[in-house]
């Protein structure tokens, strides 16, 4: 069974759907027999001319929006649920960036075996570390602590390489209809969308494999990221 994920490392619902679902799968007899394939997905592809120099709250307040009210209660209720994901958000030390160069990295990580550690490891920095996920300098020696070739990482920032595919992953996703994330697809057949709790994974995964579907064409929530913001 395949599971393709659209997912960007600025969401933190990706993150929390992250834990969600390998929780989920991890709890399933078959967990071996799943191969998850994770897919690009720009929430911002506007954040390349002020990337690095806005807070994620700055952000939201100043790009999206946001009251300093209503950022309070998001921020509370986002730390709330990813408490009970086992993530502790750093919002405050969170810096907004472009995510594009990420995006290749993780492409030439899938090459290599490593996309869900790359995954994993972006969230990490990006949301609990506090760290610039544009940053050349970062993402080489980050590459290089997860075992990557650094010197093929700084090339593959610094030209072309992987644009195609990070691109094409964004359009697929367009052609599907997917306007927020994260979004799993299931054996290309049924979708789960947001940040789902373990059960409802848990579910989806059971149903897809046993072929014996309800009615699964989507299963969503608000606890999601658009081009227009987060919800909860």
């Amino acid at each position: 069974m395949k599971i393709q994920v659209w997912s960007d490392i600025m969401c933190p619902f990706c993150y929390i759907a992250k834990k969600n679902f390998e929780q989920a799968l991890a709890g399933s007899s078959f967990k071996d027999e799943v191969e998850v394939e994770w897919k690009s997905f720009q929430l911002d592809p506007t954040l390349k001319e002020s990337s690095g120099t806005l807070s994620i709250s700055e952000y939201m307040m100043n790009r999206k929006g946001f009251s300093k009210a209503h950022l309070d209660q998001f921020l509370n209720q986002l730390k709330e649920m990813g408490k009970n994901a086992g993530v502790t958000f750093n919002y405050d030390q969170a810096i907004a960036a472009d995510t594009f160069p990420a995006h290749k990295l993780l492409h030439l990580a899938k090459e290599h075996g490593k996309a869900d550690e790359m995954e994993e490891a972006l969230f990490k920095a990006h949301f609990v570390d506090g760290k610039n996920i544009a940053d050349v300098e970062f993402l080489v020696s980050f590459a290089e602590e997860l075992g990557l070739d650094p010197s093929k990482a700084r090339k593959v920032l610094a030209e072309d390489e992987y644009n195609y595919e990070v691109k094409q992953d964004i359009m697929e996703a367009q052609n599907l209809g997917i306007t927020g994330v994260p979004y799993y697809l299931l054996d290309g057949k049924y979708a789960v969308s947001g940040a789902q709790p373990v059960e409802l994974f848990a579910k989806a995964l059971a149903q897809t494999y046993q072929e014996s579907i309800v009615d699964l064409s989507e299963e969503s929530g608000d606890n999601m990221c658009g081009i227009d913001g987060c919800s909860i």
